[in-house]
């Protein structure tokens, strides 16, 4: 049986990579098979040649989508963490990842810039780089995803990877096991 794949996304800083992390924690202790993938270090393996174009950031999202796939398919749950804003990529991993899960991380601009771990919109405004998603490099947010948890909504991390969690037992089956809290 294949596995579920949760799709997280969201701009740069949106918590993208701390949900995913602590969402395959609470998968593992789960006993369920579960691998973690995060944009980033996708990027470093991966992308070693690409820009942040636009056309980069979509060849290395369906990539992304690509291997989500190969790996369910091996009966392993998948969570990826990363920005691949494009509606293409929304469209193909609707129709062809199996158990599909899209997390979306709804985050004003004001708290992401607060945050910055990486500097990027501080390097951005200092004219250091450019291919900024959600700046200046289009992007396009999910229409439909199966989760929209919106920062002013204050869900706190916990609620969010229950919910989540909830769903991905659904999909694989599971639905009578009991969940830590």
């Amino acid at each position: 049986m294949p596995g579920s794949v949760v799709w997280i996304t969201g701009l740069s800083a949106a918590g993208k990579t701390t949900l995913g992390e602590e969402l395959t924690k609470r998968i593992r202790e789960t006993r369920e098979p579960v691998i973690f993938l995060d944009g980033d270090s996708l990027r470093e393996i991966l992308g070693e040649h690409s820009t942040h174009s636009r056309d980069d950031r979509l060849r290395l999202a369906f990539i992304y989508s690509r291997l989500c796939k190969s790996l369910a398919l091996q009966n392993t749950n998948v969570v990826i963490s990363t920005v691949a804003l494009f509606h293409e990529v929304h469209r193909w991993n609707r129709d062809n990842l199996p158990k599909f899960l899209e997390v979306f991380l709804d985050v004003p601009m004001t708290e992401l810039r607060r945050r910055d771990p990486k500097r990027i919109y501080e390097r951005f405004e200092n004219g250091e780089i450019s291919n900024v998603a959600g700046l200046d490099l289009e992007v396009d947010f999910p229409r439909e995803p199966h989760f929209h948890f919106r920062y002013i909504d204050g869900v706190s991390l916990n609620d969010m990877v229950q919910k989540i969690l909830m769903k991905v037992m659904r999909n694989n089956d599971y639905s009578n096991m009991e969940l830590n809290e």
